[in-house]
């Protein structure tokens, strides 16, 4: 009983890192997404998705890989037991925001796959990280890791897509439709690049306007631009 007891224990343990880790990187996704809301009035996450692997997925995870069935095994080799999926508005997005979760001093980036500038075979896009997230219990650290994938819209709704098929033909689709699910993924990437041109020029549309006002707004003002700029050129 009290090795029942002490197993059951560290498989809550166990289960409990997982769970707080996806807390942790939820809040400093929310932290960044509050700050790019207030500062730059501008917020380039769509959504945000969570999840914690089922103790059935992790062990057929483990026996299709062949990896020991201990808890430190599991822990090691199994880095995708907590994940969280991000969705952004445009490809520059993904990637400055995967700078800024890298970038955090209590998080460190494990592993690094760039399916956007390499995509999948099938023609997924995505941008995964595996990160470590220091977790701090009432009597120790644990280093956990989380899985974050980013993508755009356009790829997530693919992404879903593809999965519904494939789990509906229990992953044995004809030829035909993995060609055209291909197809589907190359014309997703393009609206995404074209979304992508759009957005920049606009920004630049805006970024031209409000310097022009806000070199009106000098002008009429209190401050008198042509005494400034005569003082600079003396100094």
């Amino acid at each position: 009983m009290k090795e029942l007891k002490a197993l059951k224990v560290e498989l809550t343990r166990f289960i409990m890192a997982y769970k707080f880790a996806l807390d942790e990187m939820n809040t400093k996704i929310n932290i960044l997404k509050d700050e790019f809301n207030y500062i730059h009035d501008y917020n380039p996450i769509e959504h945000v998705k969570s999840r914690i692997k089922s103790p059935e997925s992790i062990f057929k995870k483990v026996y299709r890989k062949g990896y020991d069935f201990s808890l430190a095994s599991i822990k090691e080799n199994v880095r995708d037991i907590a994940g969280i999926r991000i969705t952004c508005s445009f490809i520059s997005d993904i990637y400055e925001l995967s700078k800024m979760i890298g970038g955090q001093k209590d998080v460190r980036v494990v592993d690094y796959k760039d399916y956007i500038k390499n995509p999948k075979p099938n023609g997924y896009q995505s941008l995964h990280l595996i990160l470590e997230i220091p977790i701090f219990m009432s009597d120790r650290e644990e280093l956990t890791y989380v899985e974050v994938q980013i993508r755009t819209i356009a790829m997530d709704f693919w992404a879903s897509l593809e999965h519904k098929i494939y789990y509906k033909y229990n992953k044995e689709v004809p030829d035909r439709m993995i060609a055209e699910l291909k197809d589907a993924a190359v014309m997703a990437a393009e609206l995404d690049r074209k979304m992508e041109r759009l957005h920049k020029e606009v920004s630049d549309i805006k970024q031209a306007e409000h310097e022009k006002e806000e070199l009106l707004s000098l002008n009429n003002g209190s401050f008198n631009l042509p005494f400034f700029e005569q003082l600079l050129q003396r100094k």
